[in-house]
């Protein structure tokens, strides 16, 4: 096999012939949008940590739904396009900073955990966005009802917690959570695709669901790697 067809495989790889070149188009704009909220995500992140600036939980909070609803009621067109770009950065911004009180946590149990909360959540967000986009189209919609009836067992389980308050108890939650938002990910994925072949083609609203998906896997990896590295430490002592 000589090196033209080598690329050629090589590009097959990133070829989903069952979804439309205009929806693949539109895919790009939304993961590009995707990596503009990561890069302010972190800054807002490095705002909140390092120079310890908005450090009121409550104010990222209000500012990030604030954000999202702005961008919500703002209509998708080509002349609000910059505007709700701008806005879009504003939601990645608060949203980052929201991170602060975990990162914090994370850094006074042990720092190495971020990074590799980071990695881990990189590699289950891009497993599962690949399987959903070459998996046959509409084949992990019937998920939508499985996912919004685990969302509700945790919420029930985490209002039993607060009477029971089992450490065990708090952490099979995080690990459901976590489950839970990885079939997000397909699913949101595949909602995207078929909004989008519908005609569908506000890539910045449809950033925001594949964004928050990555946020809160992040998060729960993040307490669960440092809930593990505290339970080694007490046993080490």
């Amino acid at each position: 096999m000589n090196v033209f067809d080598r690329n050629m495989n090589f590009d097959g790889l990133f070829k989903f012939s069952q979804i439309s070149a205009s929806t693949q188009q539109h895919l790009k704009k939304v993961y590009a949008s995707f990596a503009l909220c990561m890069f302010v995500a972190t800054a807002g992140a490095y705002v909140n940590v390092v120079l310890h600036l908005f450090q009121a939980g409550f104010l990222s909070f209000v500012g990030s739904i604030g954000m999202m609803f702005w961008l919500l009621f703002t209509p998708h067109s080509q002349e609000t396009e910059k505007k709700r770009l701008s806005i879009l950065a504003g939601f990645a911004f608060f949203t980052g900073v929201g991170l602060g009180p975990a990162l914090n946590l994370c850094i006074s149990i042990n720092p190495s955990i971020i990074p590799t909360a980071f990695l881990g959540t990189a590699v289950i967000f891009t497993c599962f966005s690949l399987s959903a986009l070459y998996a046959q189209r509409r084949s992990f919609l019937f998920l939508g009802g499985i996912l919004l009836s685990g969302m509700s067992l945790l919420l029930v389980m985490s209002l039993v917690n607060i009477f029971v308050g089992s450490i065990w108890f708090s952490k099979a939650s995080f690990y459901v959570g976590l489950a839970i938002m990885c079939g997000f990910v397909l699913f949101d994925t595949q909602l995207i695709i078929e909004k989008a072949e519908s005609g569908d083609k506000d890539y910045i609203w449809h950033c925001v669901d594949l964004f928050l998906d990555f946020i809160t896997i992040f998060r729960k990896l993040m307490l669960i790697l440092a809930m593990n590295e505290k339970e080694k430490k007490k046993e080490k002592k």
